[in-house]
């Protein structure tokens, strides 16, 4: 008996239909794409719980005839493709004739459409594929097309499907991609019965980017438009200072139709190298036009990957495209900006004379004796100056006779005896600040200084040892965060942060909002679109609270915190990202000790993303470097 067996067509429609379908957001994708094509200017979306109970889409296109519609949703029916030679060539949104048979395959659809010079027009309803009812009606011109009950015939899809707010989220989006597209289409967006945006069809970019994103982006936008022969980039990029803290913003459309695209997306942000901070990312929306036989669409059924036949000259383009973008603004603050006044330049503090034997070793009585016994010593001025390399050069060999720090109270004859409290205090302040002296084993080693404001150099024995200060500290926050357990403390931030999210983050907010809150973050609704942060963990640097948010917010949505333990991991890697020392800061000697010894004791290899902390460097690499041995 074969054990081969051939499927029903109807299986084999449900099975294709998992190809293009995979939520609600697909529905809206498809039938506002066929609304397009069908030359609309107008198109109205409606949906309902999410859209698995009713998805609406209307518009004012050409219609279908009695006889098309008839055949409409049968698979591999479309009149956008006549031939092979077709494939060649694609301008339309649609093509492949699998949308209408998919959607009506999962869900009950019901069809209104009327033909622009008809007097009348058909009504039809269709139950998983079959059609149940066809008949003539009177309609204005247009189509028409209500979906209901999604999945309601494949209930291993149905339960795979997220919260209503959730799915609703996923449709915004989706509706949103469609209609920045096309600003040449008024689009209405209703979600059960509130209406989330609304573009003027007016033909003109800027203002279906003003509809769509707000104002508070828009404003920051750049113009960008650059043609080279047969293609062509127009749109908009955002100015360095407004980067963000994902790539939410960043939207590419060819020929109108919205992709997905990672050889557009490293132009972009090629273009911005140097101008804007490591960690942000521009907002741009890209449009680009060239041949249609110069791009293949006919890669994946949901239609946005695409494959360009000159990869080279298409970066080339959008490179130089937003690069010119970010010149012209240079350009112009050159013009308009008023040049600050001359300040007075401050004569450069004299140099301290540099002690014999500030290179060499001290014993601990010379040290105790240099740091402890001042009697009725001012604190001498400092008059340090920013050199590349600072050398903060502290004796290792007292590593062993920190003990001493008990007793030094009784060899000052101006701390009283009875200041029990007192010397307890002096004495944590001493373990606190050689914590890892003591406790961690690490070598004798020899502090150097610092490099470049970012690296750490160590001499070990024979080895020259170089450590990424922020990388380290990161480490050191992240693992001390960990063991603090499931609470952090938070501050309260004296001027609050006001944020404007999109629908899909303010969804992965309210889901991680008891998450976030035990990590540190207070954040509360304020209107429809926007949110206070009004605290946040009290590691963090205010200022970095909303760049902070949005890496955490993208962190969720691209799926790298599957799990709760992971998601909370992933936060306080940005916690310990934004809370540790950063490159370009000055750094006192006791902290940059306090990171040496954590690397030398072993107990930091790797910062929480994996990255190796140091690097080392033995006198014979250093003398081959110098050619004094080959």
């Amino acid at each position: 008996m074969s054990e081969i067996n051939i499927l029903s067509p109807h299986v084999a429609d449900m099975i294709a239909a998992g190809e293009v379908v995979e939520r609600p957001a697909s529905v809206v994708k498809e039938l506002m794409e066929n609304s397009f094509d069908a030359g609309a200017h107008a198109v109205t979306v409606e949906l309902r719980d999410g859209g698995a109970t009713l998805l609406r889409v209307q518009d004012d296109g050409k219609g279908m005839a009695p006889e098309d519609a008839g055949v409409a949703f049968l698979r591999h029916a479309t009149s956008k493709l006549h031939d092979e030679t077709g494939l060649e060539a694609i301008g339309t949104m649609g093509f492949r004739g699998e949308a209408l048979a998919a959607i009506s395959a999962v869900s009950e659809v019901e069809l209104t459409t009327r033909r622009r010079g008809d007097e009348s027009g058909t009504h039809m309803t269709l139950s998983a594929g079959e059609i149940q009812d066809m008949r003539e009606t009177g309609c204005p011109e247009g189509t028409v097309m209500q979906v209901r009950s999604l999945f309601f015939n494949t209930p291993a899809r149905l339960k795979f499907l997220k919260s209503d707010r959730a799915e609703a989220s996923a449709c915004v989006q989706a509706a949103l991609r469609c209609a920045l597209g096309r600003p040449e289409v008024s689009v209405r967006l209703l979600r059960d019965g509130k209406e989330e945006f609304f573009t003027p069809g007016d033909g003109k970019a800027a203002s279906c980017v003003y509809a769509l994103l707000g104002r508070e982006t828009a404003k920051d936008l750049l113009p960008v438009s650059l043609r080279d022969e047969d293609m062509a980039v127009t749109g908009f990029t955002s100015s360095p200072s407004a980067g963000r803290g994902n790539r939410a913003l960043q939207f590419f459309y060819c020929n109108g139709r919205y992709i997905r695209s990672a050889l557009l997306q490293s132009a972009v942000e090629q273009a911005y190298k140097n101008t804007l901070l490591t960690g942000r990312f521009p907002a741009c929306v890209l449009y680009l036009k060239l041949s249609n036989a110069a791009v293949d669409v006919n890669v994946h059924p949901a239609k946005t990957e695409v494959k360009f036949s000159q990869e080279k000259r298409v970066f080339d383009l959008v490179y130089h495209a937003v690069l010119a973008a970010l010149s012209e603004e240079d350009r112009r603050g050159t013009v308009t900006e008023k040049p600050p006044a001359p300040q007075p330049v401050a004569a450069p503090a004299a140099r301290p004379a540099a002690r014999p034997d500030f290179y060499r070793s001290m014993s601990a009585e010379t040290f105790r004796a240099q740091n402890y016994s001042v009697k009725n010593t001012p604190a001498p001025k400092k008059t340090e100056s920013a050199p590349v390399l600072r050398s903060y050069e502290q004796p290792y060999q007292t590593r062993m006779d920190f003990s001493a720090a008990q007793t030094i109270p009784a060899r000052s004859q101006e701390v009283p005896k009875n200041s029990a409290i007192r010397q307890e205090a002096a004495r944590k302040t001493v373990e606190n600040s050689v914590q890892s002296v003591e406790n961690t084993g690490a070598p004798p080693y020899r502090l150097i200084g610092e490099a470049l404001k970012l690296y750490i150099l160590v001499e070990v024995g024979e080895e020259l040892l170089l450590i990424d200060k922020h990388a380290a500290h990161e480490r050191m926050i992240f693992d001390r965060l960990k063991e603090q357990g499931r609470e952090l403390m938070s501050q309260t931030l004296l001027e609050s942060v006001t944020l404007r999210l999109s629908e899909e983050e303010r969804e992965l907010l309210e889901q991680n909002g008891a998450l976030l809150s035990g990590l540190g973050f207070e954040i509360e609704a304020y209107g429809e679109e926007d949110y206070i942060l009004r605290a946040l963990p009290a590691d963090m640097d205010p200022a970095d609270a909303r760049a902070a948010l949005e890496e955490i917010l993208e962190k969720l949505k691209t799926g790298k915190a599957p799990d709760p333990q992971s998601a909370r991991d992933e936060i306080l890697h940005t916690v310990a990202c934004k809370a540790a020392i950063k490159a370009g800061y000055d750094t006192t000697p006791e902290e940059l000790r306090r990171i040496a010894d954590a690397v030398l004791s072993g107990r930091v290899k790797y910062c929480p993303h994996g990255r190796p902390v140091s690097v080392v460097m033995t006198r014979r690499d250093l003398d081959k470097l110098f050619k004094r041995i080959v």
